[in-house]
């Protein structure tokens, strides 16, 4: 589009230089002439725009295809899922995403929806002896609406309902390139970028998405609506919108927002980062004050309404962001003239009201969470404290996550596949570029007067530059710091550097620094930079893709389905079992018997009964392992050899470890403890029941085992 536009206004200065060399003489038929030019020359200009306007959008909607079908192949490639039976589909689905699935097969064989809604709201097999609100606690209303539809359209005969399920979520994808497409475009004016961001997304895989081996996590249906509010925001901060284009704009940032976070239990952490970008642009006068305010309110609005479909859900109500918000608007209500004086005022201003609407979010905060005791996420802050160095703890909760890779540091390999792509490169020059221009734009509006435009051309970015800016560089942060999170920052990274490359903003302020700048010189940069790339990350990466397009595999897990098979034919169908979290999740989608506990770790009572359940994997008596399990309701616990003789964590991060001091016990094996832990006074109970001896025998009888599984039966009393 930039092409196109650059080419049609030096024919247009050429038509205008021609025009006056002839008027010095010209006759009054010769100006005629010339106004029919002028009006061609505008003609052709809107036709080269249509075109454009054409071309990049089918790219886009090609692009996400193909990374859509690309992706579901690697999906069938790595497991034959086409081919395997429906218990191994179905145990494919590891850990929580599981969990998420059958509730999609229960509602699909419930004998009407009207049921099937019912036992999702009054269900008591997710957790034995309680009645929970499954809308209420998990975010489960995409595979309520799947659900509905595919008992509603008539694709029964067609399509197998979990082949139903995960083309949507591939389909998904689809949206989630396309809008990581329409940003970079409209960032930096020219398609081009927009090809190149999808290429970076699909070329770095693996550090992008994980939707091809984990179909059904909750982030793979929320992430895709996140870049589609991403390239609504993009649009709504551009300036002089047409009144109905921005009313436009905000439906589709209103719906995106409110999409994204009935999808994501996670969903307010991630858009208090994007509140948190919006105050520190908006307190440096860089975005439109009335436009962040719009944005906040869509926030609050998106999460009330999000609060009132899951049955007034606490831990919305209980959220940073909302007491943020709420302090946002009201301190800026009460605190006038903060964009006044000179720059020691000013600064001193923006320090005080930064203070205030801290100190007013916490206590907002505070006093919501005791009103609603809420204690649902006070595992999060717990971690968070451990993790960034104020204080160890003993606290199991907040141990299993800091053991976990996925919430560790972000390991270096990954700026290594990063760089491979030259995605990393590219990011780093654009990051520099646009983050010094964004800082000398923020001390120039606290030292200047508002309204004084002196030295305004000089380093400027606009409003939509900068907002993807402070975006990209908070993800980044979030990433660094909990690998999880890398997952919102590297398609960001991918859109933000394809964006920069290809964008006239970026290039004239290099140029400029440099001396260099002439608009043919940046046209020039602006489009050979990224087509260079675009040859050679092809020609690099291209045939791997069809490498790994052509690699077939297979899944493979005879114990687990030995297993399934075994619970569905050998134990009663209200049968409760106990046993670790992921495994459960199959337990429930293969079998749908009862569970003790689960994955979805967002209830403080519910992390409390996995502790217990844990303590089968601690160095505890068999009539207390008795006792606990009995409290819940259980009939058979399935102990797992993995966890017993775990060897994957260090000592320390083992869970038989984290089990060992939580309950003030030394950890087995070479190394040091803490002086205050004690020996226990008894022996590992997981191991020690396989010796069949008779204080475990007369409590727990063996029912089956392979080489993987040990299910135990509980007696009924000691």
């Amino acid at each position: 589009m930039g092409a196109f536009d650059t080419m049609m206004s030096i024919r247009q200065r050429k038509g205008a230089k021609a025009t006056e060399v002839s008027e010095d003489g010209a006759a009054p038929q010769e100006k005629v002439t010339l106004e029919d030019n002028l009006s061609s020359g505008g003609s052709c200009r809107r036709f080269w725009k249509i075109l454009s306007f054409t071309i990049g959008g089918a790219i886009a909607l090609c692009t996400g295809l193909l990374t859509s079908v690309y992706l579901a192949t690697l999906h069938e490639n790595d497991l034959w899922f086409s081919n395997i039976k429906e218990v191994e589909r179905e145990i494919s689905f590891r850990t929580e995403c599981g969990l998420y699935y059958s509730y999609y097969k229960q509602m699909l064989q419930a004998p009407s929806l009207l049921q099937g809604f019912h036992g999702l709201m009054y269900d008591n097999k997710t957790e034995s002896m309680r009645t929970i609100n499954l809308l209420q606690r998990m975010n489960i209303y995409q595979e309520v609406l799947l659900s509905v539809l595919y008992r509603v359209l008539p694709i029964q005969k067609y399509l197998e309902p979990v082949y139903f399920y995960i083309y949507t979520l591939f389909g998904l994808q689809a949206v989630y390139v396309a809008a990581l497409y329409v940003t970079s475009w409209l960032l930096s004016g020219t398609w081009l970028s927009g090809l190149l961001a999808a290429l970076w997304y699909v070329t770095n895989r693996v550090d992008t998405t994980r939707v091809e081996f984990t179909v059904p996590l909750r982030e793979n249906w929320a992430l895709p609506f996140l870049a589609v509010q991403g390239a609504a925001v993009t649009y709504f901060l551009r300036p002089a919108l047409r009144p109905r284009a921005e009313r436009l704009t905000l439906l589709a940032i209103f719906l995106s927002t409110f999409i994204f976070s009935l999808t994501w239990q996670f969903n307010q952490f991630t858009m208090l980062v994007q509140a948190l970008g919006l105050f520190a642009l908006d307190s440096l006068d860089m975005l439109p004050a009335l436009k962040a305010t719009r944005l906040y309110l869509i926030q609050l609005a998106a999460l009330v309404l999000v609060c009132t479909l899951q049955f007034f859900n606490p831990m919305i109500l209980g959220s940073l962001l909302i007491s943020f918000n709420l302090s946002v608007l009201i301190v800026r209500k009460f605190q006038k003239n903060l964009k006044t004086g000179n720059f020691l005022n000013r600064l001193v201003k923006l320090l005080l009201h930064l203070f205030m609407v801290l100190c007013l979010t916490l206590l907002l905060n505070n006093v919501i969470k005791k009103i609603l005791n809420l204690k649902s996420d006070e595992h999060i802050f717990k971690f968070l404290k451990a993790k960034f160095g104020f204080g160890a703890t003993r606290d199991f909760d907040a141990n299993l996550y800091l053991c976990e890779e996925a919430f560790g540091l972000l390991p270096l390999n990954t700026f290594g596949r990063l760089a491979d792509t030259l995605l990393l490169h590219a990011y780093l020059s654009v990051l520099c570029v646009t983050g010094a221009a964004a800082l000398a734009g923020a001390f120039r509006n606290l030292s200047q007067p508002p309204g004084d435009q002196t030295g305004k051309c000089s380093v400027s970015l606009r409003p939509e530059t900068t907002y993807n800016l402070v975006h990209t560089v908070l993800f980044g942060f979030l990433a660094l710091s909990t690998m999880r999170m890398k997952y919102l920052w590297t398609p960001h990274m991918c859109m933000f550097a394809a964006s920069g490359l290809c964008s006239p903003e970026v290039w004239g302020l290099l140029l400029k620094v440099t001396h260099l700048y002439s608009p043919a010189r940046m046209c020039m940069m602006r489009y050979s930079v990224p087509t260079l790339i675009l040859l050679y990350v092809c020609y690099k990466f291209w045939p791997g893709m069809l490498d790994e397009l052509l690699e077939l595999r297979e899944f493979y897990d005879p114990d687990t389905v030995e297993l399934m098979r075994w619970i569905n034919s050998n134990t009663p169908g209200a049968a409760v079992f106990a046993g670790s979290m992921q495994l459960l999740a199959g337990v429930k989608l293969c079998t749908g018997r009862t569970l003790t506990n689960h994955p979805h770790y967002e209830d403080s009572h519910l992390r409390a009964r996995t502790r217990e359940v844990y303590q089968v994997y601690a160095k505890r008596p068999p009539e207390e392992v008795h006792a606990l399990l009995r409290a819940l309701g259980t009939h058979y616990v399935i102990l797992e050899d993995s966890i017993c003789f775990e060897r994957r964590h260090q000592r320390g991060c083992r869970l038989r470890d984290l089990l060992d001091v939580a309950n003030g016990h030394t950890m087995d094996g070479p190394g040091e403890n803490d002086p205050d832990l004690k020996a226990a006074g008894h022996p590992r109970f997981c191991e020690e029941i396989k010796r069949d001896l008779p204080p475990y025998t007369a409590l727990f009888t063996r029912v089956f085992q392979n080489k993987t599984f040990h299910v135990y039966k509980l007696s009924r009393s000691k």
